[in-house]
């Protein structure tokens, strides 16, 4: 006996795939992408992260991605 399969997809009304996989793209702007990090971390803090003296580098990420936002890069 042979298998029979069928080669076709599974398609909505609208003609559409029905499982559609998008990859994820990360930004190459570095003023958003230092943005991003800085959100993260100050979400973080809320948590209970403590960073100690090193809160200070939390402060220049986001003075520099300020300053990218700003020049467009």
């Amino acid at each position: 006996m042979r298998s029979v399969r069928s080669n076709k997809t599974q398609r909505l009304s609208s003609g559409e795939a029905l499982y559609k996989i998008e990859t994820v793209k990360i930004t190459k702007n570095i003023g958003m992408l230092l943005l991003a990090v800085y959100l993260i971390i100050d979400g973080l803090l809320g948590f209970g992260l403590n960073l100690g003296p090193a809160i200070f580098l939390l402060y220049l990420v986001a003075l520099a991605a300020g300053v990218f936002i700003l020049i467009g890069k």
